[in-house]
């Protein structure tokens, strides 16, 4: 959804968490959320449909991702996030029908079949629930507008003035009221009906606009019936360990790691970084975040950051730390685009991607193929964030990791990621994260390197039992115990 970024939550704290306990609660049922990597598309955008409500042909675009599929699972993801596919008028969150798959993607068996074609590969299908708003075009809005005493008035909410209330004044976008029961009857009803037609996950739009007892009531028929569905709200600021516990929420989105990333790297402020990791344990200790770098609602990562040198620093902390990461499409391809606050101003960030058939892939190297079909791809950013994603296979406790700060200033930072072994023993396994923004190499002696313990990284090297970082570097070992 359209929104403004939350403002930093802090930039001087340099604290740090010395947890060890690094496995993070997970409902059994739900436990393949734990190897889950998404790949992040916005579908209306992505098959070129209008967006301005000007031109709605009918046209199966969702088909155009099944092809697509081996370009994921080059990168290294298992998982499919879909922006809005349902009926709506413009941009997908001004909603028409919750039951039906806007014509400009397709038909509700073209959704139908891409799942299974998902499945069929492996790969996990997440749905985007937009139940904090509808759009001008919803029935029963047209219904409570031509009579404000009829049944559908009481699906929504009212201002002050005793006017249907918008979300974040956005005149297209009227709120429900989640205090009515039918509002929780309906969007339950629709969670299962898509979970019923394969779907594995659910993203809720503007989770944070709802109040969490409402999801409270509406969860429970899904866990019911599809116990192993994953649930993650889209929540920017406040108590996200509150709203994934009282809205009986799995995870929600960690825009506060995001926002000290990048702003923490472009501004060369590090300690900003080191700051909202100690926050990330925190949620780290009730939940596994959704972590990100960019997505449909953000500027690009490669735009945030204007030292083109400090481009793999976000990628290297996106699988290193805990959480479920999640790559927004053409990020892992280096594309470039801003989001402007104007009408439109989203479409940059949501490109459309060339149609792949048959004729144009062999289908033995699909990252590559996928670079010379996207303008502006970056082979170099690819094959990054495919061994960025192979470290992350290889440790796959880094799901639920926590991170101690070995040290930090401005320009470097050292870490500790930590996390529960597989094996029966019982012992930490661990990882250290190594960046440096500056001009001078950085030196890490302790905890030293073992020889054998490298990993991953670029511009660095180990100098007996002396981890060196070179100049705008980074380096991921594993040290000696």
């Amino acid at each position: 959804m359209q929104h403004s970024t939350p403002t930093s939550p802090g930039s001087t704290s340099t604290g740090s968490s010395s947890s060890t306990d690094a496995r993070t609660p997970t409902a059994p049922e739900r436990a393949w959320t734990e190897h889950v990597i998404w790949w992040h598309v916005y579908p209306l955008g992505f098959g070129g449909a209008d967006t301005t409500g000007a031109d709605r042909s009918p046209q199966p675009r969702l088909l155009d991702l099944v092809p697509w599929l081996d370009h994921l699972l080059a990168l290294g993801a298992n998982g499919l996030a879909l922006g809005p596919v349902f009926a709506a008028s413009t941009h997908g969150y001004d909603t028409i029908d919750w039951f039906r798959v806007d014509p400009r993607l397709g038909t509700d068996d073209d959704l139908v079949t891409l799942i299974e074609a998902a499945h069929a590969k492996g790969v996990r299908v997440m749905l985007d629930g937009v139940f904090n708003h509808v759009g001008p075009e919803f029935p029963a809005l047209q219904e409570a507008r031509a009579d404000s005493s009829s049944p559908a008035a009481a699906l929504f909410r009212r201002d002050e003035h005793g006017e249907l209330a918008t979300f974040e004044g956005h005149g297209g976008l009227i709120a429900l009221d989640h205090s009515s029961p039918e509002v929780v009857r309906l969007v339950s009803e629709v969670l299962v009906h898509w979970a019923d037609r394969g779907a594995d996950a659910w993203r809720l739009d503007a989770a944070y606009s709802v109040p969490s007892s409402f999801w409270a009531e509406v969860l429970p028929p899904l866990r019911e019936s599809h116990p192993d569905v994953w649930v993650v709200g889209e929540v920017l600021h406040g108590d996200y360990a509150a709203a994934v516990r009282d809205g009986g929420l799995d995870s929600v989105t960690q825009y506060e790691l995001w926002q000290g990333t990048w702003h923490g790297i472009q501004d060369v402020n590090l300690h900003e970084l080191a700051w909202a990791l100690t926050r990330h344990d925190e949620f780290l200790d009730e939940f596994a975040p959704l972590t990100f770098v960019g997505n449909h609602d953000v500027t690009r990562i490669a735009t945030q950051i204007d030292d083109e040198r400090h481009h793999a620093h976000p990628v290297v902390l996106l699988f290193t730390l805990g959480g479920v990461p999640s790559v927004y499409y053409g990020d892992e391809l280096g594309l470039r685009a801003v989001k402007e606050e104007r009408v439109g101003g989203d479409d940059a960030i949501r490109p459309a991607f060339p149609r792949w058939s048959g004729d144009d892939a062999v289908g033995t190297d699909a990252g590559a193929d996928a670079v010379s079909l996207v303008a502006g791809a970056d082979p170099a950013v690819l094959a990054l964030h495919q061994e960025m994603v192979g470290v992350r296979r290889r440790h796959p406790w880094l799901h639920g990791a926590r991170t101690r700060t070995v040290s930090v200033t401005n320009e470097t930072l050292v870490l500790e990621a930590r996390g529960a072994a597989a094996g029966a023993d019982g012992a930490d396994e661990l990882l250290l994260v190594a960046l440096n923004l500056g001009d001078e190499p950085l030196r890490v002696a302790d905890p030293a390197p073992a020889a054998d313990g490298w990993v991953a990284g670029r511009d660095a090297g180990l100098d007996g039992d002396v981890l060196v970082v070179g100049a705008h570097g980074w380096a991921v070992v594993a040290p000696r115990a």
